[in-house]
């Protein structure tokens, strides 16, 4: 049976929050204006033992939350030495407001913590820069932030309740090993259905997506464990493709088994390194045994007649693309465990802030033919560049301009607070109302990503205001203000304030709160049950400002930065996916470049579906038909990887020592006289690259801009695999095929066009929501 709605929910992590505010709060309140007898402090370390306490809820391990509570602490200090200086002068006030509102919001993008504490760190804006006073009272507020700051930190950090453990890094690991147990099968002869494989992530998909955040932050551990978060879940797709029964895997040749087993070895150190223990990833051998599959090709293409040579392709294809999983999976993993080289470490960094694949070594190609560019200088500057401080800022300046864009959620959501509550500051002053600061706040407090939720919130915080100032008057009504009352009903009154945020509606948080602030206020300035009625009244104007720019401003909310995201997506994956399939065919020197773009689109994409699903009210689109194109576009730039990862950009060692090395043209020895392998053959799969890139180009214009009337985007024909497939219910009800596959002059090009057929197979599901979502986009935003 249902609880119902207004019933609180039992918390052990909401009742330690709310144990640590009863205690705390109230004595910094009583050391602070009882002991050093300034109102000043004991004001601010009310709320900033508020914002510590009870807003800003840190998460990971004690470390993490020591270093989330002191950044709150100086960002604190500096946002209320700020709007101190400027609080004299109404439209300075307003004016700053937007910069530094915008900047604490945007700071969220580093991770989870620093998003979590944007409104903490907004609590020490939004009092002093509508209150009176100078510079002159700086050191007094200051002191009583800090207070709070130092004595609430220690709280949290001596009364937290046991950590639950990384659920992600235990998803993660259970999935790679399920993924080595699937490949030992696989190299024995067993299928595997893609229904399972897509089972066995599923846990791992609901531990990454079940924050409003992105779970990981902007440090080296952070980033690889949302790599290998990707790669394990790519990883299980290609599995699921694999071994589904389309090719007989009994039959798969000697090298191909051993390069299967070499894959599952890595997701087997893989598993081990996320729970703790030691492995030593053998890189090495596993690139060893690319070399033989791929030199065991070579020989099968040489024979006139082979029987066998295209079946051979077409395993070796999985083989192929499930070891570079592996392989990037195992170095995510040893970065993730800080058992990685600095090395290791800047080889994968390219991957997680968008660089091409293997931009490095492609860039220093030009030296190694030239040598005399390669000086001392160079190669100083070089190592200079390559240093963890720098590749660090590299990072988060990448990450600064990938949400730089009206794309990103990050970038609307900051944009939009800090015009609402500058809006807030500058009506606040010039209305006159005796607690303008309540204005500011109940601005920040209604403030949603759309329209719709932010005049439902509105209304509660409302209500829930005037139910406080109900309790609160009867309170005093029934105790009066003497200071001993008082003191006995405020540590309730924070209790239950502290308590109510998440395990109780959002009108009990909001009458918790007034019942604080009406007890807080008349212990400095007895003044009786009329504060909260001036509560009322503020709270009122601030949740019209809200409810102003919420329609004024992004009334649509993540739906509508959803779909540009994925239009995104879908071009940034489409033109990547071409320059993927040329790099993998030609001896170009320069990696794709569009992998940049893709990336950086796809984490946008990412940060607007969470965004959008914790948005409160119904759904105009159905999860079911987004997740479908959400689905789409990852498998896109996915595929686009693989393609791109398959071809070295270096030499590759050869299996005989005396030959060393052999270039990339040696395992494409049909080249035509123009530079690419087998050029009728790369022509064909050029076109068929080009087709899906236009399908999926056509589909980013129906859900970026959908036009007037109903239209109807049609998938691209179902290109024929690299091998013949075994006949099942689905295939009978497949599109009618292309026309016949031609005849390939190497084995290696079938790599290619079995992930193009796996594409264009995942293509034909993604029309129909397409063309729902452009549906939903054409109606008015308030239908």
């Amino acid at each position: 049976m249902p609880q119902e709605w207004w019933k609180p929910t039992w918390s052990v992590p909401a009742a330690m929050r709310a144990v640590r505010a009863a205690v705390v709060v109230p004595s910094l309140f009583a050391i602070a204006y009882m002991v050093i007898g300034s109102p000043q402090a004991a004001l601010y370390a009310v709320f900033g033992g508020i914002a510590t306490l009870v807003i800003a809820g840190f998460g990971g391990t004690r470390s993490n939350k020591l270093s989330a509570h002191t950044w709150l602490a100086v960002v604190g200090s500096l946002a209320l030495i700020i709007g101190t200086l400027v609080s004299g002068t109404t439209w300075l006030a307003a004016l700053v407001t937007v910069p530094v509102t915008f900047a604490i919001f945007f700071g969220g993008i580093v991770g989870p913590n620093a998003a979590t504490g944007a409104i903490a760190a907004m609590f020490a804006y939004v009092l002093p820069v509508v209150s009176a006073g100078g510079a002159a009272t700086i050191p007094s507020r200051l002191e009583g932030w800090w207070m709070a700051s130092v004595a609430g930190t220690i709280a949290v950090l001596l009364l937290s309740p046991p950590a639950p453990g990384d659920r992600l890094r235990a998803a993660a690991a259970e999935l790679a090993g399920g993924l080595a147990s699937r490949l030992r099968a696989a190299a024995d002869g067993q299928t595997t259905t893609p229904a399972a494989m897509r089972a066995a992530r599923e846990p791992l998909r609901s531990a990454f997506d079940a924050a409003p955040y992105r779970p990981t932050m902007l440090g080296t551990a952070d980033q690889a464990l949302g790599s290998l978060v990707q790669l394990l879940e790519w990883g299980a797709s290609q599995v699921g493709d694999a071994f589904d029964g389309h090719i007989d895997v009994a039959r798969s040749c000697p090298q191909d088994r051993a390069l299967l087993r070499a894959a599952a070895g890595l997701f087997a150190d893989t598993q081990a390194l996320l729970a703790g223990q030691a492995a030593n990833p053998d890189l090495a051998a596993l690139e060893k045994a690319r070399t033989l599959s791929a030199e065991r090709l070579r020989d099968l293409s040489g024979r006139a007649g082979e029987p066998d040579a295209r079946v051979a392709a077409a395993q070796a294809v999985h083989a192929q693309s499930i070891a570079v999983v592996a392989r990037g999976a195992a170095a995510d993993a040893l970065i993730v465990s800080h058992r990685a080289s600095a090395e290791a470490v800047e080889a994968e960094r390219r991957d997680w802030y968008g660089f091409s694949i293997d931009a490095a070594t492609a860039a220093a190609a030009p030296a190694a033919i030239v040598p005399a560019i390669a000086t001392p200088a160079a190669a100083a500057l070089a190592a200079a560049a390559n240093s963890p401080r720098i590749q660090g800022l590299i990072g988060a300046v990448t990450l600064v301009r990938r949400h730089a864009s009206i794309r990103s959620v990050w970038f609307l959501n900051s944009l939009r607070a800090a015009v609402a509550l500058a809006a807030a500051v500058a009506v606040a002053d010039a209305s006159g109302v005796q607690h303008a600061f309540w204005v500011v706040l109940g601005t920040l407090s209604v403030l949603r990503t759309n329209a719709a939720a932010t005049g439902s919130t509105a209304l509660r915080a409302l209500g829930g205001t005037v139910v406080g100032f109900v309790v609160g008057a009867a309170l005093l009504i029934g105790i009066g203000t003497h200071p001993g009352a008082l003191w006995a009903v405020f540590p309730v009154a924070v209790l239950v304030a502290a308590y109510a945020p998440g395990t109780t509606p959002f009108l009990v948080g909001q009458a918790a709160f007034t019942v604080t602030v009406v007890v807080v206020f008349n212990l400095l300035a007895p003044v009786g049950w009329t504060i909260g009625l001036l509560r009322i009244e503020d709270v009122a104007i601030g949740c019209g400002v809200s409810l102003a720019v919420g329609v004024l401003l992004w009334p649509r909310g993540a739906s509508s930065v959803v779909g540009d995201d994925l239009a995104d997506a879908f071009r940034s994956g489409a033109a990547f996916l071409t320059q993927a399939v040329d790099w993998a065919l030609s001896e170009l020197m320069v990696p794709p470049a569009a992998s940049i773009a893709a990336v950086s689109a796809g984490i946008r994409l990412d940060d607007a579906m969470r965004c959008f699903l914790t948005e409160q009210g119904s759904k105009k689109l159905g999860k079911e038909d987004l997740w479908t194109l959400v689905n789409a576009a990852t498998r896109l730039r996915l595929t686009a990887h693989t393609l791109a990862a398959l071809r070295p950009a270096t030499p590759v060692a050869s299996a005989d020592p005396a030959v060393g090395v052999v270039p990339w043209s040696a395992c494409l020895p049909l080249a035509g006289s123009d530079g690419y392998a087998g050029a009728p053959a790369c022509t064909e799969l050029r076109i068929e690259a080009a087709d899906l890139a236009g399908f999926y180009g056509t589909i980013a214009q129906e859900v970026s801009r959908p036009s007037p009337g109903p239209t109807t985007v049609s998938p691209p024909l179902l290109m024929a695999p690299a091998t013949p497939r075994q006949a099942s219910t689905a295939d009978a009800n497949a599109p009618v095929e292309a026309s016949p596959e031609p005849e390939l002059p190497h084995p290696h090009l079938l790599w290619v066009q079995e992930h193009l057929h796996h594409l264009s197979k995942d293509a034909q599901s993604v029309s129909e929501p397409a063309q729902h979502m452009a549906e939903v986009r054409r109606r008015p935003w308030w239908r």
